[in-house]
């Protein structure tokens, strides 16, 4: 995976200087608590005192997950991942009434298929850092998030929504003609099991929060001003279990399913370029676009 990293790295420092995540090394002891902010489109805030990261994600208008903003993320994680200083991470939305819309569409029409293979290794290597990082990992989902968004979410530890009527959440894939990857597929059967995973798929179902919550895709519901504040209580009651306890647990628990897509990891991309350069996925993805241009209009 550091080959990967590394070459995100190279691709984003080709594409211009963006500011980054400041004095991501650890803390000396008696040091100040310090916060390292960025300012790209992921504002990472760490509070040394408390050893919890807030990693906002500022791609607007939708936090459409495109190459950029993964190689960014990827970036920020990394450097949160080596930082001694570091024991959690809460993940949340900078952009109004959206955690995040999930796979950049633009990413996948019109570009070449050398192009669309590096999109989906960086979307691979998003899911592999999260899902099986060192860290108490958090999603404070305050807006709506459908399809890599909800992916993303599923990697966390603990998922808070803010209970608003008008959010939700799930993998709808099937409604845009497009099939979720296998992968997709196992972190949702280990979130809300079997039945409901087959049921949501085929039908490329969005959840209210009640809905969700009564599933088990998200853990918790609170008002939507109090999802930030929620996430750092609970965070406390996750950090308050010895690190390599909780660490190990979770690998014992996640690990067949990261060495799955280990195991299958270029055939996987493979497929989704031989699957997305298709004639008629192509077109079923124009339709969407000129829908949303519609919409937006």
């Amino acid at each position: 995976m550091a080959a990967v990293v590394g070459s995100l790295v190279r691709r984003l420092l080709r594409s211009g200087p963006r500011p980054g995540l400041c004095g991501a090394g650890g803390r000396e002891p008696g040091a100040a608590p310090r916060r390292a902010i960025g300012h790209g489109q992921v504002a990472v805030e760490l509070d040394s005192s408390a050893g919890v990261a807030v990693m906002k994600m500022e791609n607007l208008p939708v936090n459409s997950l495109s190459l950029d903003f993964l190689t960014e993320f990827l970036i920020s994680l990394e450097k949160l991942e080596n930082d001694r200083g570091c024991r959690g991470v809460i993940l949340t939305s900078g952009a109004p009434k959206i955690f995040s819309a999930g796979l950049d569409i633009m990413e996948m029409y019109g570009k070449s298929t050398e192009h669309y293979a590096e999109f989906w290794k960086a979307v691979q290597e998003m899911w592999l850092r999260l899902y099986q990082s060192n860290m108490v990992t958090i999603a404070a989902i305050n807006g709506s998030s459908p399809a890599g968004g909800c992916l993303m979410a599923m990697c966390c530890d603990y998922r808070i929504m803010a209970e608003n009527p008008k959010y939700s959440i799930g993998l709808n894939e099937t409604q845009l003609g497009i099939v979720a990857p296998f992968w997709f597929k196992d972190t949702m059967v280990n979130t809300i099991g079997n039945r409901a995973t087959e049921r949501s798929l085929e039908l490329g179902l969005l959840y209210s929060p009640p809905e969700a919550h009564k599933i088990g895709l998200v853990d918790q519901l609170v008002p939507e001003e109090k999802v930030q504040s929620t996430a750092a209580a609970v965070m406390s009651q996750w950090l308050a279990i010895p690190d390599h306890a909780r660490q190990i647990t979770k690998s014992m628990m996640r690990k067949p399913t990261v060495d799955r897509l280990l195991a299958h990891r270029e055939s996987d991309i493979q497929n989704f370029v031989s699957f997305i350069t298709k004639d008629s996925i192509q077109k079923s993805l124009q339709m969407y676009m000129e829908m949303l241009k519609q919409r937006r209009g």
